[in-house]
């Protein structure tokens, strides 16, 4: 499975594919991208099963990312790790099509409760 993480925060990239690897997903393709504007690059070059997106990130957000590849038809998988996770950015998370949002802190058994057997 390959998987687009996609946060401005290189040292959080590191912690999102620690934490899949600690969660027990092997053998998975990991990408980076630091920020919506690379993650829709990203896409487009590496054709992900599932995006893992922050929400708040420079030049283009993650929902705006989000709505950005949605407005083009693109169906990838996405969800969010963010430092948020209110009522309302949730709710707008779903209606935009988004699978879930994890909000940070987080760890291994978080990962494997909200992706479960999908990723593998």
């Amino acid at each position: 499975m390959k998987i687009l993480i996609v946060d401005d925060s290189k040292a959080m990239r590191m912690i999102v594919q620690r934490t899949l690897r600690q969660a027990g997903f092997d053998g998975l393709e990991l990408f980076e991208a630091g920020d919506g504007q690379e993650g829709l690059a990203g896409v487009d070059e590496h054709r992900p099963d599932l995006v893992m997106s922050d929400w708040n990130m420079p030049n283009m957000s993650g929902i705006e990312f989000l709505q950005a590849l949605r407005a083009k038809g693109d169906t990838t998988r996405f969800g969010f790790v963010t430092s948020e996770g209110t009522a309302d950015m949730r709710e707008l998370a779903a209606a935009s099509g988004a699978e879930f949002l994890i909000a940070k802190p987080f760890d291994g058994d978080t990962f494997k409760s909200v992706l479960g057997a999908s990723v593998s």
